[in-house]
């Protein structure tokens, strides 16, 4: 990930968002593998992903991820409350998600800001996900 926060080289456009800013589809894509990995190793999350397809859920992510930063992919899949509404997601256990993801942008090289300006992007939609 690229993680210089200096304009530009002169001649050079500044990344105009924070998808391209991160490093595009490939760096998303890594960051939902490590991400995935890390709460699949979590015994208190793991129940959460029993019998789930997580090749598909994966590939949610990197799409929702990337729109969420700015790509120009939309997300079309299901809205956050009806795709997580019967899982009876708690408040902890949605930090927890939100702190596995910080620590796997962390992982693949983003510095604090960045990450804050994620999680500031994704924080609205914990009373979406959470209803356990």
């Amino acid at each position: 990930m690229d993680q210089t926060t200096d304009p530009a080289a002169p001649g050079e456009p500044a990344p105009e968002t924070l998808f391209e800013q991160i490093g595009g589809g490939r760096a998303v894509a890594a960051v939902v593998d490590l991400f995935y990995a890390r709460v699949l190793a979590d015994p208190e999350l793991t129940p959460y992903f029993a019998g789930k397809d997580v090749t598909r859920l994966k590939a949610h992510q990197r799409v929702f991820v990337g729109s969420a930063l700015g790509a120009t992919s939309p997300y079309t899949g299901r809205a956050m409350g009806h795709a997580h509404q019967e899982l009876g997601i708690t408040g902890p256990h949605f930090d927890r998600v939100v702190d596995h993801l910080a620590a796997a942008l962390a992982e693949r090289g983003a510095d604090a800001a960045t990450i804050g300006l994620i999680a500031a992007k994704l924080a609205p939609l914990k009373p979406d996900i959470v209803s356990g």
